[in-house]
């Protein structure tokens, strides 16, 4: 008798797919400005100088020398990038479409999701050898790092990260239809975790990214 194909496939096919079967709202809501409502559920960690909101989108400007790195191959911890966060509980998908000014090494813009200091994940564009990458680094008090070429791409990235469990599943696209896996690794089995928006600018004088469209929605895709 023929058995059905591994749930992995299947969980696969459904996150890979733009379509998401529960209703999504914007995490961002219609506002303007640099000031959170109090009780909002939004946090800085390490506020930049420069950011605002518009809209549903977010602006900001990463800080010059700001990263998030621990010990491995440098041997040193930086922890002082910048994080737009909230917490989320159990299993999600999010997604967000990323537009900057990119130009000097090493500056990145995506999603982080964090248990602590010493227990996270960052994920987006970086600039390497004045190309911009994908990259992602996990860290559980060791940081790793994972990237490749975009080669010639110069506009908007769109990225989907999926937490099942202790896991999370990360995804870019070119065109915000099509996505493509580009890495799957084990982060915590802690209930809640710190789902948010990061930049960082370790080597250059700063630069101004734009994330729209920012959606969270509970379960990992299906």
């Amino acid at each position: 008798m023929h058995e059905p194909e591994s749930s992995r496939r299947e969980f696969m096919r459904g996150a890979i797919s733009i379509g998401l079967a529960a209703a999504v709202a914007p995490v961002l809501s219609e506002a303007s400005g640099n000031q959170e409502p109090k009780g909002s559920g939004y946090r800085w960690l390490n506020e930049p100088k420069q950011w605002r909101r518009e809209g549903s989108s977010l602006v900001c400007t990463a800080d010059p020398k700001t990263d998030f790195w621990r010990k491995t191959f440098y041997g040193y911890i930086t922890d002082n990038g910048h994080a737009y966060l909230r917490s989320v509980t159990g299993d999600f998908t999010t997604t967000v479409k990323i537009s900057g000014a990119f130009h000097d090494l090493y500056d990145q813009a995506g999603f982080m999701v964090r248990l602590d200091e010493s227990n996270w994940m960052k994920c987006g564009i970086e600039v390497v050898d004045e190309v911009p990458h994908m990259s992602a680094v996990f860290t559980r008090d060791y940081s790793d790092w994972s990237s490749f070429s975009l080669g010639k791409h110069t506009g908007p990235l769109w990225l989907k990260v999926v937490r099942k469990g202790a896991a999370l599943d990360i995804f870019h696209s070119l065109d915000g239809r099509i996505y493509i896996e580009d890495r799957t690794g084990y982060l915590t089995p802690a209930p809640a975790v710190d789902i948010g928006l990061m930049c960082a600018a370790p080597e250059g004088k700063g630069f101004e990214v734009r994330f729209d469209d920012w959606e969270v929605t509970p379960g990992a895709a299906s």
